[in-house]
């Protein structure tokens, strides 16, 4: 696991400039640092040492210097991929499994990708054919972004080594921005940062004299819903299932440091943690959050879960003001707007698992995208069964059994239900049915975009921008495979994986390994019939039986409580930090120019003195706040301002 940095094209101050970018990203490997520069093409590399401790220096040669990587990841299948290659008479020199991808490279090309079971971002000079390929994984795990200047690419696993290039500056694009909020994340490749992109996950890119293309080597697929389901019998894939993920759990050990996990107390984290306990000789090192609000606290989970495994169990505790004091750091790392502050806590959780001198850590993301876990799938589901009998007083009854965890709902009349949750509002046949509660509400928070920002995306739809990515066949899926699909392709790498996972770990060095995201398994699940993941309101069906004997039943049985953190009212009370105040001030909201200065210190005031704010008011917050530190962090705007 590490970051790396490179260029593509005429430099003559190519080794210094790979210097600065590498370190801006120190953070990512702070074991070790290498250069590799010529006039045409150069690749900079920080290193978290993981697997080849002492061979896998990067940037690293072939023995003919044709061919250097610089390789941010894992190969988690790179054991039996070396065995095959030294059947084939290759000879390794190193035990990394950066050496194993040239190889492969070496005798297929970019079509190498497909034999990789990994978590990975690469490039590759090719002094041959002088050209650079880079590659991403096919979930979008390790990020990896670029951006041109004149005729030379450069790119690099995080934009703050970007802006280090002469030329290349920090403004916000207003697209992304709307996309933020609307859709929580903007839409690959565009990033908030204008003129800087990323490469999408499962893409290649090749640049050469020709120029630059990319395209897709791996796509998520489910099957057209009228086609027979490939598997039938729920006992069989249950089995399959389970030796699968048994599997994707054991290659994910391989290390040559030790391995802990985190462990939410919610199933997912459960079954990884479990799995991983049964294959590690040691005793398990499980680390966790705990809340001081009951609604958000999971801890009487997760000490249930590590007695029963037996793990040497860490945990830190955030409160409320914990999450203001690391805001800004969130979001220097994150280098995004955000309308949760959700990866706060797991920033923190981050820096406890460095404390205690671990590298890696397991976690059970991907679970509820792969196999039907989150809220949003039953809710969609209730809503088109209400939307098919639009005048029952019945039917709404069932949302109450959504969300346990908000007992406000219990009381309301059916009317009401129906209305919050949009039963009817949308047609069955919208591309984007599941969604457009969650989409409607978010965007809601637009109301406080300036006049100026909204004269600017007038004609712009963040939606209708989102239906035109999607495939051909999109259509022909089962309603619960279109759900996933959404979840997977855009929310999953565009904020979880990115917000709450790389970026928030990899700030303290620290490598999450993702089970559940194993290819191999992504494409099992999507194989499956709707009915075994998400059997009438009960989320992740398959899962369960799969694993069963492995969990305790207070923890087996669990329903889905999402992981959720504090919003506004973490930046309110006593303890409120000074930052707050001046983001947040008329003057340097309309030295920005992008929200309405004076509804903005309504709502400051109103989450101020009243922190129990709906969703609307709390996203709201959240966003401008971040979007405020985004712009003070990146392009001064915030610091100038403040001081004038």
């Amino acid at each position: 696991m590490c970051g790396f940095s490179g260029y593509f094209g005429s430099n003559r101050d190519g080794k210094a400039l790979l210097e600065r970018m590498t370190a801006a990203i120190a953070h990512r490997g702070p074991d070790e640092q290498g250069v590799f520069a010529t006039p045409q093409a150069g690749l900079g590399h920080v290193r978290l040492s993981i697997v080849g401790l002492g061979d896998g220096q990067q940037p690293m040669s072939d023995p003919s210097g044709e061919l250097t990587i610089a390789f941010n990841g894992e190969i988690f299948n790179y054991v039996e991929l070396r065995d095959e290659l030294k059947a084939r008479g290759r000879r390794l020199r190193t035990s990394s499994d950066t050496e194993v991808i040239l190889h492969l490279y070496d005798e297929m090309g970019e079509e190498c990708v497909s034999l990789l079971n990994g978590d990975f971002a690469f490039a590759i000079w090719d002094s041959r054919r002088r050209r650079m390929m880079l590659a991403r994984d096919r979930m979008g795990v390790r990020p990896l972004f670029y951006t041109t200047q004149g005729s030379t690419l450069y790119f690099a696993s995080e934009v703050k080594a970007l802006l280090e290039v002469p030329g290349v500056t920090a403004e916000i694009d207003p697209i992304a921005l709307d996309q933020i909020f609307t859709l929580w994340a903007p839409i690959a490749p565009r990033t908030p940062f204008r003129n800087i992109l990323e490469l999408e996950p499962a893409h290649l890119m090749i640049a050469d004299e020709r120029g630059v293309t990319t395209r897709a080597y791996w796509r998520l697929q489910f099957a057209d819903r009228s086609e027979t389901p490939a598997y039938t019998d729920e006992r069989g894939a249950a089995e399959d299932l389970r030796a699968l993920l048994a599997d994707a759990t054991r290659i994910r050990m391989r290390a040559d440091v030790p391995v802990g996990a985190y462990l939410s107390g919610g199933l997912d984290s459960s079954i990884v943690s479990a799995l991983a306990a049964g294959m590690t000789p040691q005793r398990l090192r499980t680390f966790s959050v705990t809340f001081e609000s009951a609604e958000h606290d999971e801890s009487a989970f997760q000490l249930e879960m590590a007695a029963a495994l037996g793990t040497a169990h860490s945990a830190v505790a955030c409160s409320a003001g914990d999450i203001a004091r690391v805001f800004p750091e969130v979001i220097r790392f994150t280098e995004r707007p955000i309308i949760r502050t959700a990866p706060a806590p797991l920033f923190q959780l981050s820096g406890l698992v460095q404390e205690a001198g671990l590298k890696v850590v397991m976690t059970g993301e991907g679970a509820d995208e792969v196999f039907a876990g989150y809220d949003i799938f039953k809710e969609a589901r209730v809503r088109r069964f209400c939307g098919r009998q639009q005048g029952s007083r019945i039917r709404p009854h069932l949302f109450r059994k959504l969300y346990p965890y908000l007992p406000g709902l219990k009381q309301q009349s059916p009317e009401y239900l129906a209305a919050f949750f949009g039963a009817g509002d949308e047609p069955l046949n919208d591309p984007l049915f599941s969604h457009r509660p969650r989409f409607k509400g978010t965007a809601a928070t637009k109301l406080f975009f300036s006049a100026e920002l909204r004269a600017e995306l007038e004609d712009y739809d963040a939606t209708e921008e989102l239906i035109g990515r999607l495939p051909k066949d999109f259509g022909r899926w089962h309603p619960l495979h279109q759900a996933q699909y959404l979840e997977s392709r855009f929310l999953l790498p565009g904020y979880i994986l990115s917000s709450q996972g790389d970026r928030m770990a990899m700030a303290h060095g620290i490598e999450g390994r993702f089970p559940f995201l194993d290819h191999r398994l992504v494409e099992f699940a999507a194989k499956l019939p709707p009915e075994m993941k998400l059997k009438r309101l009960t989320e992740k069906h398959i899962l369960r039986e799969a694993t069963k004997d492995l969990l305790p039943p207070m923890i087996g049985k669990r329903t889905k409580q999402p992981y959720r953190a504090p919003d506004s009212h973490s930046f309110s009370g006593p303890g409120a930090f000074d930052y707050v105040r001046d983001a947040l001030s008329e003057k340097t909201v309309s030295a920005a120019g992008l929200f309405n200065a004076k509804a903005v210190a309504k709502l400051h005031e109103k989450c101020r003195t009243r922190p129990a704010s709906g969703f609307r008011d709390n996203a709201a917050f959240v966003g401008i706040l971040s979007t405020q530190l985004w712009l003070q962090t990146f392009t001064g705007a915030g610091r100038k301002a403040a001081a004038a």
